[in-house]
């Protein structure tokens, strides 16, 4: 339906790896090299236009970001990505937790929320938690219930699995952690492009996402935290623009967002973000929803048709994305032959290996869509993974 929006998609390709990184549309592609051509300057350093200019529009695109999720624009930091966010409040904590203080994550985490508050835990004596999932992929909430304790000091988990596709239930992760005094980090990585968010409405203390995963530019992520939880984190980095006074017997820092953006911050992507996120608003997260589930069915119903097919979780709790393998045949074996299709899909563990283990598989075929995909691309995909399968037999 939109796929005339993305240049990269007039190519002879069948584009199934959005969880992995979305396509750019065309008004991004203009409008940054537009900056760069008008408007480029560094930010929050200059007294000339084109200074004033720049910096203008980097704190539209906060603005904007914070809009697109219900938030405070004072309460945004970017980041480089999701995994440069979480890494942020994990080194935090690594500073604040001690022996004793509990971290609890899930065990479909995908390693960027998952190792991060591994070594926090290392360093700081704390301890390293993890509760299960259930056979169809959903929370083992039970399990959650009974690992969750006075002790725990933050909850760790997943809006969307990138391997299972399962939409977790958040605002009861939320009320159970609030009431033993925990915080909540949320990686919305698999579900900013796919569903609406307020951060009011879930309560989460931090959240975290990837600019190139919601149709805008690599090299940009963000990191919203609560006023007073963005304030007890000490700084990340240090460096220019991040610091209150600097004298030679100390530092004072400034506040947030400033005290977790050291040195010249990713201008560009940052507008370009803000740039992605006004494409998605126009065409609407509802719509974009609707079709993708429309794209989900199609694509369930024809891998059900295939036999020896083994889903990773239950395919009725999938959004946007299903990973599956083929009895008897490796996926890396199946992968191969659809490249030579024109087929791209994700092939492996997709970082996130205790999963996997869970499963009892080494690595999984994954599909993903976006807003561009069409019928078609599933038709494309089903036909070239019958060919390939064919083949090994």
């Amino acid at each position: 339906m939109y796929k005339k929006d993305f240049p990269i998609l007039a190519q002879s390709i069948t584009y199934l790896d959005s969880a992995a990184t979305t396509q750019k549309p065309k008004v991004l592609l203009n409008q940054t090299n537009t900056f760069y051509k008008k408007d480029y300057a560094n930010v929050h350093r200059g007294t000339c236009a084109l200074a004033n200019q720049a910096t203008t529009l980097y704190e539209e695109a906060r603005q904007k970001v914070a809009d697109f999720i219900g938030a405070e624009s004072k309460n945004i930091v970017f980041t480089k990505g999701a995994t440069e966010a979480i890494n942020l409040v994990a080194s935090g904590y690594a500073q604040m937790l001690k022996e004793g203080d509990e971290v609890l994550v899930s065990i479909a985490e995908h390693h960027a929320n998952f190792v991060p508050w591994q070594q926090a835990c290392i360093k700081s004596g704390a301890t390293f938690k993890v509760f299960n999932i259930l056979p169809d992929g959903r929370f083992d909430m039970n399990d959650f219930k009974k690992k969750i304790s006075p002790k725990t000091r933050v909850v760790a988990v997943g809006h969307i699995s990138n391997v299972l596709g399962v939409v977790n239930p958040i605002k009861e992760i939320v009320e159970l952690a609030h009431k033993v005094g925990a915080k909540v980090l949320l990686d919305a990585a698999q579900s900013i492009s796919h569903l609406p968010i307020s951060v009011k409405d879930l309560d989460v203390d931090y959240l975290a996402f990837s600019g190139h995963k919601v149709y805008g530019p690599t090299g940009i992520g963000v990191l919203y935290g609560k006023t007073e939880d963005l304030n007890e984190l000490p700084p990340y980095q240090f460096g220019g623009d991040m610091i209150d006074e600097v004298k030679v017997e100390g530092t004072t820092f400034a506040l947030a967002p400033s005290k977790f953006e050291a040195g010249t911050p990713p201008i560009t992507q940052a507008i370009g973000l803000g740039i992605s996120l006004d494409y998605i608003k126009k065409i609407g997260l509802e719509k974009i929803q609707k079709h993708e589930k429309a794209l989900m069915k199609s694509l369930i119903k024809g891998l059900k048709e295939i036999p020896n097919i083994q889903f990773l979780g239950d395919p009725k709790h999938k959004t946007a994305l299903v990973s599956f393998n083929i009895a008897g045949i490796h996926p890396n074996d199946l992968g191969f032959i659809l490249a030579k299709e024109n087929i791209c899909v994700r092939i492996g563990h997709h970082c996130a290996m205790p999963l996997h283990t869970y499963f009892k598989m080494a690595a999984s075929m994954r599909v993903s869509f976006g807003l561009y995909n069409t019928k078609q691309d599933v038709q494309n995909f089903l036909n070239a993974f019958h060919k390939a399968i064919g083949f090994f037999k």
